[in-house]
């Protein structure tokens, strides 16, 4: 357990001086995309980063003040990671307060033979056992802590590397597992302002704790959101609000303007207006 000077630091920092930019913009994600009704279960996965570590402390503060019920699993899958990695976690739930479920999962020990995309691979799994063992504790919803740099960079990504105009979506609806959504409640929250705050408290997460990259190249995903990382800090250098533009770019499309669209299967042109 962390001590109470800590504890005190902590709540300084979430109700006080990081309040605009963490738990205000948390809260306006779950009221703008409707991400926790009355009566839910959500299972709160924790991957042992600073985005994920945060999301489980706003939860802690959102259900202890919430005016509507609804109840909350901590939980941290370990897919394999090194005792070092397994210890790290431990220790900063702990001195975070947060109350963690850990199960097991072998996911590493089957990726590891895998040569291309062993992080695609290894990501829908570990979200396929995140949905079991939710679903296990009688959860309906899981939350990942994506944050709002991971959106645009991911509208980026399907643009210049996928040919597609597509987004991070706040939240879906699993296609394997009835009844379960996908939320992403820190999707209005900066990458910049969780850093300062994990800074402020001198927190120190792990950044990757897979055992699988420890000694070898990034995969090529991570390497391609890296480099849309620096353009996007590029651009913000002539156009601060870039990123913002982004954002509201997927929030403000005009289909009048689009050669083509599908929904599901289900292919649109534009060629359909001259019809």
């Amino acid at each position: 357990m962390n001590s109470p000077e800590f504890e005190k630091r902590l709540s300084y920092s979430l109700e006080k001086k990081y309040r605009k930019q963490l738990w205000s913009r948390f809260i306006k994600g779950i009221n703008e995309y409707d991400l926790i009704q009355q009566g839910d279960r959500i299972a709160v996965c924790i991957s042992g980063g600073k985005d994920s570590m945060l999301m489980a402390r706003l939860f802690m503060q959102l259900h202890k003040y919430s005016d509507f019920p609804f109840d909350v699993e901590y939980i941290v899958m370990d897919p394999g990671y090194n005792p070092a990695n397994r210890e790290k976690i431990e220790e900063n739930a702990a001195k975070l307060s947060v109350p963690v479920k850990i199960f097991e999962s072998k996911i590493f020990d089957t990726v590891k033979q895998i040569e291309q995309n062993p992080c695609y691979l290894c990501a829908r799994m570990r979200r396929g056992h995140l949905y079991s063992y939710a679903e296990q504790l009688g959860c309906n919803k899981i939350a990942l802590g994506h944050h709002f740099d991971d959106v645009i960079e991911t509208i980026l990504m399907g643009m210049l590397y996928g040919a597609q105009v597509q987004t991070m979506m706040p939240r879906i609806h699993s296609t394997n597992f009835t009844g379960m959504q996908l939320i992403r409640p820190m999707y209005l929250v900066r990458e910049a302002d969780i850093i300062a705050w994990a800074n402020y408290n001198e927190l120190e997460f792990i950044r990757c704790a897979c055992r699988f990259t420890e000694n070898a190249a990034q995969d090529e995903g991570l390497s391609k959101r890296a480099e849309v990382k620096r353009v996007i800090a590029e651009m913000k250098k002539v156009n601060p609000n870039v990123d913002i533009n982004i954002f509201r770019s997927v929030e403000n499309v005009n289909l009048e303007t689009i050669i083509s669209y599908h929904s599901g299967e289900e292919m649109h042109s534009f060629k359909e207006r001259f019809m």
